[in-house]
């Protein structure tokens, strides 16, 4: 097997889930436990360099942990959480180590599916930036993204509700109905669930379009590279 290195804490909730899920798979496949090292950081720092823009601040931040990674004998890491996407090309021109995109996986599968039009949910720098809707874009893929005040109320839940673990009914509703709402103004085929810990929040919840999850795309090719050592967008 092939030993992949995690940057976590971005947030706590979705790091637990990539390591039950990816050991999970691996042994149901192998029938051995997969070979990790995670590096565990914060998602307020993270945040945080967002909220200022500082793009070469939040780079020097997970490259120290990519290189840590690499001392613990990784041979390629991943981020569980998309916002750190923002700086994905300044790291993988520095890393040490192959990057494994979790937006290059997931916009892959958009187009696999035959999608044209997609509705972007994530954090407010997920949404609001460009990073995240360039994967789909330069796949030929239209992305559209909640009104302002609505992506404000989405980055409020995830940042104080579910980056904790936290779900609650009430917020639940209040994004299914921003999705749905959406949904019917922009005519998307699809809803891309782009901060892993959304799928905490609709879990079980019934939307009028299908849902790209972009944490399960991820971990499928994850999966691909602990057995193979494939690496592929």
């Amino acid at each position: 097997m092939h030993k992949l290195g995690l940057i976590g804490g971005t947030g706590p909730e979705s790091t637990l889930l990539y390591y039950r899920e990816l050991t999970h798979r691996v042994e149901e496949k192998s029938g051995a436990l997969p070979p990790l090292v995670i590096e565990s950081l914060s998602v307020y720092r993270v945040l945080e360099y967002c909220q200022k823009n500082d793009d070469a601040g939040l780079a020097a931040y997970l490259l120290d942990g990519i290189n840590n990674l690499a001392r613990a004998g990784a041979e390629a890491a991943t981020l569980t959480g998309i916002t750190p996407h923002r700086v994905f090309d300044r790291l993988q021109a520095a890393s040490p180590l192959p990057l494994i995109s979790m937006l290059d996986v997931s916009a892959a599968a958009a187009v696999q599916a035959g999608y044209s039009k997609l509705l972007l949910l994530g954090t407010g720098p997920t949404m609001a930036g460009t990073f995240a809707r360039a994967a789909f874009e330069k796949r030929g893929i239209e992305v559209v993204v909640p009104t302002p005040d609505q992506q404000a109320t989405i980055h409020h839940l995830i940042a104080t509700e579910l980056e904790r673990g936290i779900i609650r009914p009430a917020s639940q509703e209040r994004l299914l109905a921003i999705t749905r709402a959406q949904v019917a103004a922009t005519g998307a085929q699809a809803v891309v669930l782009g901060c892993t810990e959304l799928p905490l929040a609709f879990a079980g919840k019934a939307l009028p379009v299908p849902v790209l999850d972009v944490l399960q795309v991820h971990l499928e090719q994850l999966v691909k590279f602990i057995l193979a050592g494939e690496i592929k967008d």
